[in-house]
């Protein structure tokens, strides 16, 4: 019996429910085989193949079965010697798509970002490019919830992208913006298109550059696309593309892309979450008695807001907070996000209800806060 195959899927589990998403269809075939019950795989792939017949690994896994009647499979492709880059990408796909159910998350952990999401966002998106998988949680009460997952592709050179045209998928946190439908684009796109924030703030203060980063489907002569496939895209078929839009809510939705999720405790999530916000409202506080002194000392030295360094910007400080006989400030609508591959680093997003004694308004802000030297300090500020 081949290698491949049972080192995929010798903990899968027989999954015999009405109307299986193709994931499972697809492990059903594949856990037949490396059981040598061939018919039974054959007839599973079979179903797989009407239902999607542009789906290129189940066609491969057919093929395999039907060349299985004249002699034994020794892998998935089963080719002989000969290799190719396209054999190898669908054998990826194998992987990661019987990855997700061999190998299932914990259910006992969440994942490290998000700290808490203002009641405004129904759900978060949050991406694991090194599982090809897009995962989708719930806001129950601030806190995320996994509600439904999404095998995806990434770019053709991995994540972290930096520059115009690296075929990278960015690494961060971003929204989506807008939605394109299949009437306005080409085929390439399939079903459509939700649009990314992609460059942020922060990635533009990095130097990080290109644009159309989006989550979008499938070309119609293929059902879903191998893992590592896009020029920087997240990529779904275009039925789970469908479905995912049941989740988002255009200019609101967070999607987090990371290398590969942290998962944590909901304790140590907590205990994230009192940590930056403790440090939140202390700034509040120390903003609300006039004194720039204590409320500068809450901003990093790299600290930048529009054309402003920290020294034009306490300039500023000083001087408005001087006319000041009373100053009132409340945060609303909060929310707050780790970002991916630094424990260290936040995005904080609130709607800012400012008072004082000649002035009262209300301004959308993100921050971006760093902890330097133990300390959570603002680097970084815009006003939407």
């Amino acid at each position: 019996m081949t290698r491949f195959l049972l080192a995929l899927l010798l903990a899968t589990p027989t999954l015999q429910a009405a109307g299986l998403d193709a994931d499972r269809q697809l492990a059903n075939s594949l856990l037949a085989i490396s059981q040598s019950r061939m018919p039974e795989a054959l007839t599973a792939v079979d179903k797989l193949t009407q239902q999607h017949p542009n789906f290129r690994l189940a066609q491969l896994v057919k093929g395999d079965l039907l060349l299985a009647r004249a002699q034994p499979l020794q892998t998935l492709g089963n080719t002989g010697s000969a290799r190719s880059a396209d054999l190898e990408q669908l054998r990826d796909e194998a992987r990661q798509r019987v990855r997700a159910l061999t190998d299932p998350l914990p259910n006992d952990k969440v994942p490290a970002y998000l700290l808490n999401l203002s009641d405004s966002y129904r759900h978060a998106l949050v991406v694991d490019a090194s599982r090809s998988r897009l995962y989708v949680y719930a806001n129950r009460a601030g806190k995320p919830i996994r509600v439904a997952d999404f095998y995806i592709t990434i770019g053709k050179a991995g994540a972290g992208k930096q520059k115009e045209g690296d075929n990278r998928t960015p690494i961060g946190i971003y929204a989506i913006s807008s939605f394109k439908p299949s009437r306005e684009l080409t085929d390439f796109y399939g079903s459509g298109a939700f649009t990314l924030t992609y460059p942020n703030e922060w990635d533009t203060r990095q130097g990080r550059n290109g644009h159309g980063i989006w989550i979008h489907g499938s070309p119609s002569n293929t059902y879903s696309r191998t893992p590592r496939a896009s020029e920087g895209c997240v990529v779904l078929a275009n039925d789970d593309l469908s479905r995912l839009g049941q989740y988002i809510q255009i200019g609101k939705t967070p999607v987090i892309i990371a290398e590969q999720i942290e998962w944590i405790a909901p304790e140590t999530l907590d205990a994230r979450r009192s940590d930056l916000a403790a440090a939140i409202d202390q700034w509040r506080q120390d903003w609300e008695s006039r004194d720039a002194s204590r409320l500068l000392r809450h901003y990093s030295t790299a600290f930048r807001t529009g054309s402003q360094n920290l020294q034009a910007f306490a300039a500023s400080k000083h001087k408005v907070n001087a006319a000041k006989s009373w100053i009132k400030v409340g945060l609303d609508d909060v929310s707050l996000m780790l970002y991916p591959e630094r424990p260290d680093f936040a995005l904080v997003s609130f709607v800012q209800d400012y008072q004082s004694n000649n002035l009262s308004d209300r301004t959308p802000k993100r921050q971006f806060w760093a902890r330097e030297n133990g300390r959570w300090k603002i680097i970084h500020e815009t006003s939407l």
